[in-house]
This record gives structure tokens, C-alpha cells and sequence, in this order.
């Protein structure tokens, strides 16, 4: 008779752990980014979360030219910077960049003067 191995879930295997390390199950949670204040220095501190286990989704609809373009500024970044990104964190860092503008600029920021021009 075969029998079957019991294997640790997903759950198991990447739960949080607390700070000495130790595996904490009764504290689920997740990791947070910090998220900067945005009335400290206009929002200049503004910064993308990394390199992180992100929990949260989002689906974008791109037309097949701006993936096209967002592929080849990901190349563009590995071939003359030596930043081996994914698209997933140009992304996220763009939105970083348009989000600090906003809060320094406002009205002035080139996300709503493009926003307001279409």
C-alpha cells in the first residue's frame, strides 16, 4: 500500500516571522512598506517598496505599443545602467516618481497637466 507524504502548505512555509527569527503562526500579518508622510518635505521622500513580497494586485490594460515601450526602457535600463529590473518595479517606481511630483508640484505636476490636456 503506497502511502502519501504530508507536505507543509504555501501558509506554512512563508509566514511571517518575529523579529528573533522564530516562526510566529498565532501573528499572522504582513510586511508593510512604509509609507512616507506625505507633509515631510512636499513628498520628496516618497519611495517605492522594493524588493518585497507584495500582497496586494493590480490589473493595467496597456495597448500593445506601451508594453512594447516598457520593455524596451527595461532593456534600455539593463543594457546602459546594468539595472536587471522586471517590469513590474519600472512600473512601480514610475508611479513613485508621478505620486512624489504631485505632492511636490500639484497642479503644476506633469500628471495633471497631462491629465487635464486628454
Amino acid at each position: 500500500m503506497a502511502r502519501r507524504v504530508s507536505m507543509p502548505t504555501a501558509d506554512d512555509l512563508f509566514r511571517p516571522t518575529n523579529e528573533d527569527g522564530e516562526a510566529s503562526p498565532d501573528k499572522p500579518g504582513k510586511r508593510l512598506a512604509a509609507a512616507p508622510d506625505p507633509e515631510s518635505e512636499n513628498g520628496a521622500s516618497r519611495r517605492t517598496s522594493g524588493r518585497v513580497r507584495h500582497d496586494e494586485k493590480m490589473t493595467v490594460y496597456v495597448t500593445a505599443d506601451e508594453l512594447i515601450e516598457l520593455e524596451h526602457a527595461r532593456l534600455s535600463l539593463r543594457r546602459e545602467h546594468g539595472l536587471a529590473i522586471d517590469r513590474g518595479r519600472l512600473v512601480r517606481e514610475a508611479i513613485a516618481i508621478a505620486l512624489a511630483e504631485l505632492d511636490e508640484s500639484g497642479e503644476q505636476s506633469a500628471i495633471v497637466q497631462r491629465l487635464t490636456a486628454s
